[in-house]
Parts: C-alpha cells; structure tokens; sequence
C-alpha cells in the first residue's frame, strides 16, 4: 500500500491509499509499470476513514490483477472539522465529486486504464457506489453495492430507536426531511430516482435483518431496475444485518463479487466452485449475470 494526497476539483487534499498488485511496480514508487484496472473501493460511514495498513480487501482484490483505490473524501474523520464540514449537505454531490477527482487523477497518472474502472463499498460505500452508476453512468465500467441506502428520504425516516440521538446529525449533516426543502434534497441525492440511467453492469448485496439501511433499500432499486428492464444481480442473505457476519456468508459473497468484477474488468477469478456451502444466499434476480453464479446455487439448492 502506498499512500497518496490527492487535490480535489476544490482545492481540499484527500489522502487516499493505493494497493497494487505484486510485480506491478518494479519501480517501487507507489505507481505500477503500465495503467491497470482500478477498483474504487469507498469506505462507508461516511464519518469514518481509511487507514494505512494491512487492508485484507486490498489484499484479495489486488491479488486479482486490480489496483485498489480509497479515498478519504470529504467528510471523512480525522483530517479536522473543517474538512467533516465541507461535506454538510453533500451526499451525492460534492463528496462523490471527490470520488471522481480521484479516478481522474488515476487516470491521468497512468495508475488505471479509464474504461475498466469500478466502483465498491459497503453502507454510505454501497450508497456511493449506486450514485456512482446512476449520477456518472459513463465514468464506471460496473459497481458492488453492500448494504447501501437508494432512497435517502425512506433511510432516514426508517432509523432505528437507539439511534435517535443521532438523528440531529443526520439533519444537519445530510438534509432535514421534515421541512419541504429537505425532503426534496434528499429526494434528489437518492440513486433511486436515477435508476433509469444506470447502463452499467450492477451487483447489490444486502442483509435481509438490517437495522441501519433496510432491505427495502435494495429491493426498491432493484424493482425499479428490472421494471426499466435493466440489468442488476442482487444478492440476499436471510441471517444477516448490516454487513456479513458469518464465514461463509462472507466467503460466498466475495465468491460472487470476484466472478462479477471478473467478467466486468477482466481480472483473474476463481471457479465459484463450493464456496456457496452453507451459506444462506439467495438471488432472487440476475444470477444468470454472474458467470458460474446460477451453477453454484443450484449445487447448495439455494434459490
């Protein structure tokens, strides 16, 4: 991994992390030998940040044949209040410009080859990634949503009691749905009233028992999806939350993930073989998307 600060189309800095694929570097700058595909792996939070250091996602996607990317944008914690503030209001705006400022500046430093660039993360990584495919349709060969919010209005009025003291934050920090303007803000961040422009291969993954970001998030945007008669691979896991708890739920999904991003970017895969024993996985739409993905359930009998 090597790190890297990045200027934003504002000005502001955002540190970010690279992680090449071993051999790809042979100068050992930090920069590989010829452009690669990139996968944009965004944190979620989004008051969080990435750190330097052993990364396993990093590590198995690198190992794939990808430079990984991720980018503390703004809003992210520990780079001062100023810089948490400059993303007040920002969801879907100024903080997903800092996520293609950083694929432009990947781009141009000859890091990734501009048309096999993809995008990936988990909760407001999950939400990043459906913007990314429905806001900038054209800058992303394809995108992995885990657990990511379509709608912010149904999100926030959907958030569990004992985060009710953390509601004000939300109000401040993303937009207020009870005054009309902050309905209507909110409404335009949301991915879900884009659906119809999303053109590039999507892969959704969600936990059935979410309390954060319910499983009608995803079901929402994968209806409006298929309703348009557009392409999405949705992923379902009946015994878990926010994120994959257990082994082979996890092992299964990233199973399913490197044979999406495989086919999309073009990197090495493995054969999803067994990796889907017992795991509580189901697809209920787009298994015929995913090489070997249809196979593999037949074979555990999931649906």
């Amino acid at each position: 991994m090597a790190s890297h600060r990045i200027k934003a189309r504002d000005g502001l800095e955002l540190v970010s992390y690279l992680t090449l694929p071993k051999g790809s570097d042979v100068g050992m700058d930090g920069r590989p030998d010829r452009p690669l595909p990139l996968v944009l792996n965004v944190h979620g939070g989004p008051w969080a940040r990435d750190r330097y250091g052993y990364n396993p996602e990093h590590q198995w996607l690198a190992n794939r044949g990808y430079a990984v990317l991720s980018v503390n944008y703004r809003g992210s914690t520990g780079f001062g209040k100023a810089f948490v503030n400059a993303a007040d209001g920002q969801w879907g705006a100024r903080m997903h410009d800092d996520l293609i400022d950083a694929v432009n500046w990947a781009v141009a430093s000859k890091i990734a080859q501009k048309d096999k660039v993809a995008i990936y993360g988990g909760s407001f990584g999950g939400y990043a990634a459906l913007v990314g495919l429905a806001f900038t349709p054209k800058d992303f060969a394809c995108g992995v949503s885990i657990v990511g919010p379509s709608n912010l209005n149904t999100l926030l009025a959907s958030i569990p009691p004992y985060w009710t003291a953390f509601l004000d934050n939300f109000r401040k920090r993303v937009a207020d749905p009870r005054t009309s303007e902050g309905r209507a803000l909110l409404r335009e961040r949301s991915p879900l009233f884009r659906a119809d422009k999303i053109e590039r291969p999507l892969l959704i993954a969600q936990g059935a028992n979410d309390p954060r970001v319910k499983q009608a998030e995803a079901d929402q945007i994968v209806q409006a999806m298929t309703a348009k008669n557009i392409p999405v691979t949705y992923l379902l896991y009946a015994d878990e939350g926010h994120g994959f708890a257990r082994p082979e739920n996890r092992l299964s999904f990233y199973a399913a993930a490197e044979a999406f991003l495989g086919q999309c970017l073009g990197g090495q895969k493995e054969p999803i073989g067994n990796d889907f024993r017992g795991a509580s996985i189901a697809v209920p739409t787009g298994k015929e998307a995913v090489p070997g993905l249809g196979e593999a359930l037949v074979r555990t009998g999931r649906p």
